[in-house]
């Protein structure tokens, strides 16, 4: 489980196996206590450390989460947000997150306001029912807030500290990005799609 606190970033180094399923990833900060088979949330995509050493760690990639995510299109040279598993005791600053993607979004448009960004992104059907004005949503990993939702898109703002320790400071449009919905969201929406179709179990 995640908060949506980045704590990092990383740079894709390398990739191997069939269809590239293996990824070296390089933080700009080696964590202590990183083990093999620990959580690490990889622009919002939560996968399992598989070797670690003192300047980067692998992860291997499944066919489905690089066709339903953006690890598709991850090559050497790609920077990644990170965030490590929360641990007994740590602070639950954003919000939860599971790193289970629920989306992949295009953004529409960034604009300046004052010092910091607005971003656009677009409203896939799959989560459209999850979004509202004032909720969270997570942005390749990134806790954020819905500032204003319509029928086709929703925007969120990146305050300058945002922008600087995260990739989404580098977000243009036509860019894709990773969305998971707040997870108290998917189940109301769940629940009431079952309820109005008469199916209450």
């Amino acid at each position: 489980m995640f908060t949506g606190i980045v704590v990092d970033t990383g740079t894709v180094t390398g990739t191997s196996g069939p269809a590239a399923r293996s990824f070296r990833i390089e933080p700009t900060r080696m964590p202590d206590g990183l083990r093999v088979g620990a959580s690490v949330a990889c622009a919002g995509i939560c996968l399992t450390a598989t070797t670690v050493d003192p300047a980067g760690f692998t992860v291997d990639v499944s066919p489905e989460t690089r066709a339903r995510t953006t690890a598709g299109t991850w090559q050497a040279g790609t920077r990644i947000n990170l965030e490590y598993a929360l641990q007994a005791g740590d602070a639950l600053d954003g919000h939860i997150v599971t790193g289970h993607v629920d989306a992949v979004a295009r953004i529409l448009g960034v604009t300046a306001s004052e010092d910091s960004r607005i971003v656009r992104i677009a409203l896939p059907d799959a989560i459209a029912a999850m979004v509202a004005p004032k909720g969270s949503i997570a942005v390749d990993g990134t806790s954020l807030t819905v500032n204003a939702v319509d029928r086709d898109a929703f925007a969120v703002t990146l305050i300058p500290h945002t922008s600087c320790i995260t990739t989404l400071g580098d977000l243009t449009s036509g860019a894709s990005v990773n969305l998971e919905a707040d997870i108290l969201a998917r189940y109301v929406a769940r629940s009431l799609d079952r309820l109005g179709s008469g199916d209450a179990r």
